[in-house]
């Protein structure tokens, strides 16, 4: 059933400026978490590997079905024939495209399904299997060929959902972590297996109601073979096509998040604080060092004398190049024009509190330190 093109302007209209910014605004989450997290690009791993190649193979096999020549012959549109024209014309017709002319056992079982416009009407929302093979289903009750079909229909949504199931499965993405890094960990089955299987539940519920509520009866009034609405094969191919694009979908998410480019969750508050801990220890080690760099810079007459003697060249240095006459006026042309000396102090008498906030005095002009 085509929704009027109208309904879908207006509710663009009204939905897009509601949901345009929020869609943006996710976009540039998803994308950013990455870099606010602090985590590096890294490679795919073999597990997330493997299981991205089986949904692009599916997808594949999804869209390789929807092509003419995998999908249920249409002895309309191979015989060139309009909806009305009588059986044994049709299946003249179709005889003559057979090898040796000799029609086939379930092109047998149409034709005696053919014998009212009804069933051709049928024949059009729920293609040649059902209609040629339910042992069960009489025109006069439409309802018992979708019931008939039911199992075919539903069964490409049952293999994606149990396909969705198995790819945000620890059995395949078992060892995701990598090199250390959260992003393949963080990509184990709950965070991404909700919303797709939800999607394809959709999708699912969608298809049926869509085939079960179809109109096939409007057809009875095409007289040409280009007014037709072949609607079971324009719902097989969308059918496929949107199953497709939920195993794409999937894969790219899978590997976004696999190789922390997008969509990566935040890594666990314990495995924060055991970066923050390896971080402050590798920043008191450096500190460690240079003190016992100084001690022994200080301690050995040599290194001691060596010391004095490059700090005294250099403010020796420093002062020569301070009077010369160039540096001194673009020393005053800066501090009358381009820097804030006022901002500079705040931000010195800032920096000199925080380093000293663990220092207090005693009130005798003795600082202390406080454990």
């Amino acid at each position: 059933m085509a929704i009027p093109w109208g309904t879908i302007k207006s509710a663009v209209i009204f939905f897009g400026p509601i949901l345009l910014p929020k869609a943006i605004a996710w976009y540039r989450d998803a994308f950013s978490a990455p870099q606010r997290h602090g985590l590096q690009i890294i490679p795919l791993p073999p597990p997330l590997r493997r299981t991205v190649t089986l949904l692009v193979a599916v997808a594949v096999a999804f869209l390789l079905l929807c092509l003419p020549f995998l999908s249920p012959e249409n002895i309309f549109t191979v015989t060139q024939s309009r909806l009305q024209i009588p059986t044994d014309v049709l299946f003249t017709r179709l005889s003559s495209l057979r090898p040796n002319g000799a029609l086939t056992e379930p092109d047998l079982s149409l034709r005696a399904r053919f014998a009212s416009l009804e069933s051709r009407l049928l024949y059009l929302q729920f293609g040649p299997s059902v209609v040629s093979s339910c042992p069960f289903c009489i025109s006069d009750e439409p309802r018992s060929y979708l019931y008939y079909a039911l199992p075919d229909l539903l069964a490409p949504h049952l293999f994606n959902l149990v396909l969705i199931a198995l790819a945000t499965s620890t059995l395949l993405t078992a060892e995701g972590r990598s090199a250390g890094r959260p992003g393949p960990r963080a990509l184990v089955a709950p965070r991404f297996r909700s919303p797709f299987t939800l999607a394809a539940v959709i999708i699912a519920f969608a298809d049926v109601y869509l085939v079960a509520s179809y109109p096939y009866t409007a057809n009875a009034r095409a007289l040409r073979l280009h007014e037709i609405d072949f609607f079971f094969w324009s719902a097989r191919r969308t059918r496929y096509l949107l199953l497709a694009t939920v195993d794409v979908a999937l894969a790219l998410t899978l590997y976004l998040s696999g190789t922390n480019r997008a969509l990566v969750a935040p890594p666990p508050a314990a495995e924060r604080v055991e970066a923050i801990a390896r971080a402050l220890a590798g920043t008191k080690g450096r500190v460690n060092a240079a003190g016992v760099v100084k001690n022994t810079v200080l301690r050995d007459e040599e290194l001691r004398a060596r010391s004095v003697t490059y700090w005294a060249h250099e403010v020796r240095l420093m002062r020569e190049m301070m009077e010369e006459r160039e540096v001194v006026e673009g020393v005053n042309d800066a501090l009358a024009n381009r820097i804030d000396i006022g901002g500079i102090e705040r931000d010195a008498e800032a920096y000199a509190k925080a380093m000293l906030a663990p220092l207090v005095g005693d009130g005798e002009g003795k600082v202390e330190i406080v454990g």
